[in-house]
């Protein structure tokens, strides 16, 4: 007997027929009932088909799971929302901050104020990724841009961000990405635990996350691909990076997950089993002031604003959309979010995007008008 998403998975099958890519998994959480589907195989040349299970290198949906561990530990005492992160690391103890944004790094200020847990998870500590042509972003390229982890240990990660100036006082303005590493840091140090250890305590373990952590190195993945004029080429420097169990643990974009594990995380953070109902809200409403949200808006446009470590919809959004749905996408291409009412999808996919203006619309546009068909 067909599933409730059997028009959805239609649509997907015929994603991957045209070539779009080689295979893809995906989920949904549709009035109480969750569905699987994958389609398509490992790689091109590749026999081996998608399974339900097959593991994804999630890029930024490791975002969520970070803000999800961190206000574990801010539930429990661990962690203060506006502690100041230099109490634990004083090589952050004296930050400086650009004159201007597009000033040579040598022409700085002092910092206003500290570095806190809500700065970072907001995104508004100062640093970040810089797609303008500055010297700031000549000079962090290699350090705070994604998709790859920081190839560092976290105290050598910490030496070179306290060396750089930010370049915006912390509070003033959202940036995308970096944040997301250094509450990482944070959260070690912390609970004095790694980041992967917290993870299974804290989610995988109670939540029954089977196929969710940092890569082992003995992970069967799909192989990763860029669209180069046209052609799909396999992301070498990705694959290579995500190997091998990691020198620095990041919750920036660095976990491995499955799309049943993903959904079933999204469908307990939803209905507060994750963390307390208070904070969840926190976490999936907007927390940005209007200024601070420009640095947003540039990015990802006027409808959509930040949570705690999750884009939160404000405005009207595509049409399949509606204010009140929080989720994310990865640069490797992947995509959840979650509706007001609890409704959840999550897609992953071995085509990276080639941008931020990338849609995910062949998946969302269809389970939209599912979603649509099933509440008449």
């Amino acid at each position: 007997m067909p599933g409730i998403g059997a028009p959805l998975w239609d649509k997907l099958s015929e994603t991957v027929e045209s070539g779009w890519c080689p295979g893809l998994v995906a989920g949904i959480r549709l009035n109480g009932q969750t569905e699987i589907f994958a389609t398509g195989s490992l790689g091109v040349g590749r026999s081996a088909p998608m399974g339900e299970d097959t593991p994804f290198r999630i890029s930024s949906l490791s975002k969520l799971l970070g803000g999800a561990l961190a206000l574990s530990l801010l539930a429990d005492g661990t962690l203060e929302l506006d502690e100041d992160v230099s109490r634990m690391f004083s090589v952050l103890g004296h930050l400086r901050v650009l004159a201007t944004p597009d000033a040579p790094l040598s022409v700085s200020v002092p910092a206003r104020g500290p570095i806190t847990l809500r700065h970072l998870l907001t995104f508004t500590a100062g640093f970040g990724i810089d797609f303008a042509p500055t010297p700031y972003a000549a000079a962090t390229r290699d350090l705070l841009w994604g998709p790859n982890p920081p190839d560092l240990t976290h105290e050598e990660y910490l030496a070179r961000l306290a060396a750089l100036p930010l370049a915006h006082q912390p509070g003033d303005l959202w940036m995308y990405h970096s944040c997301a590493d250094l509450l990482s840091v944070v959260m070690a140090k912390a609970a004095d635990s790694s980041v992967g250890q917290l993870l299974q305590e804290r989610v995988n373990g109670p939540f029954g996350l089977t196929g969710t952590g940092f890569p082992t190195g003995k992970d069967t993945f799909p192989t990763v691909y860029e669209a180069v004029d046209g052609q799909l080429k396999e992301a070498v420097s990705y694959r290579d990076a995500m190997a091998a169990p990691p020198i620095f643990e990041s919750l920036a974009g660095g976990l491995v997950s499955t799309v049943p594990d993903y959904l079933r995380f999204l469908a307990q953070l939803a209905d507060d089993a994750v963390l307390p109902a208070s904070l969840r809200q926190q976490m999936t409403d907007d927390q940005l002031t209007s200024p601070q949200r420009t640095g947003m808006i540039e990015m990802s446009g006027p409808d959509e604003s930040w949570g705690f470590m999750t884009a939160v919809q404000t405005g009207p959004g595509a049409p399949w959309s509606e204010p009140g749905m929080w989720g994310w996408a990865g640069g490797s291409g992947t995509s959840a979010a979650v509706y007001p009412n609890g409704d959840a999808g999550v897609v992953f996919t071995q085509r990276f995007m080639s941008g931020p203006q990338d849609s995910f619309d062949y998946f969302w546009e269809p389970f939209g008008a599912l979603r649509a068909s099933v509440c008449r």
